[in-house]
């Protein structure tokens, strides 16, 4: 019996030992045309597994002759127990050497396994500022709108303006003008920018600087009706508004 590492196994040394006290196997060194290395075939330095070829190869030819069978044997223990003896004695034939290298991988397999390389992680793209949802604190920028983001709320803005300078609405008129105003506002904003808070935020702020500009400018103009002071007021947050849905950007 022998390992799988190519050497004999602890059972098969104790037991080539026993058969050695008792029938007197061949000392180290042996030599000549009764040497076992000579009976099974091989060289000194054979290797374990040279040795082991040997001897099924005889077992083979012999065929079921009992006596033929048991003197294989004895040569196939006699040239193991010759190769622990050399080992013990330091002695290192070419045979030892492949032993022992398979010995170091059989003792270390993690070492002769390959880890699969991990995968790399996607790095992520760092998000701009602009893309960031939620309120954002920073200084509104101003630049004139360009196509449809300038004439679209020209279009629309101007017609609700004429409509309160051509037919003077009343006052649930007027709320309905001041709400489609600012949400043409917030949308043409939202269009430009893609922030909604920031769109909301500057349309109700234009409604409201524009509504309170209306109320401080009707005073010196001697507006007495409500309903002018109204129109007046809605005429000015319509304006502000304008501006403000063509030039922040």
């Amino acid at each position: 019996m022998v390992g799988d590492s190519g050497a004999p196994s602890l059972q098969e040394v104790g037991r080539l030992w026993r058969k050695a006290q008792h029938t007197g196997l061949m000392e180290p060194g042996h030599s000549g045309t009764d040497s076992p290395y000579v009976r099974l075939g091989v060289d000194d330095d054979a290797s374990f597994d040279a040795v082991q070829e040997a001897k099924a190869e005889k077992l083979a030819a012999c065929g079921d002759d009992p006596q033929a069978r048991a003197r294989i044997e004895a040569d196939y223990d006699a040239v193991l127990l010759d190769r622990l003896k050399q080992r013990q004695a330091g002695k290192v034939s070419q045979g030892a050497v492949s032993a022992s290298r398979q010995e170091a991988r059989a003792a270390s397999p993690l070492k002769q396994l390959k880890l699969p390389a991990l995968p790399q992680l996607p790095m992520g793209r760092s998000v701009s500022p602009r893309s960031r949802p939620g309120w954002s604190m920073e200084w509104p920028r101003f630049g004139l709108a360009a196509g449809q983001r300038l004439w679209l709320p020209l279009l629309i803005h101007g017609g609700l303006l004429a409509w309160i300078a051509l037919f003077s609405p009343r006052a649930s008129a007027l709320s309905l003008i001041l709400a489609m105003g600012t949400g043409i506002t917030i949308l043409n904003l939202l269009w430009r920018h893609g922030r909604f808070f920031k769109a909301a935020f500057w349309g109700f702020a234009g409604l409201a600087v524009g509504l309170g500009m209306g109320a401080l400018l009707t005073q010196p103009l001697a507006v007495t009706s409500p309903l002018q002071e109204l129109q007046t007021s809605s005429t000015l947050a319509l304006l502000v508004q304008l501006l403000l849905a063509i030039t922040v950007a």
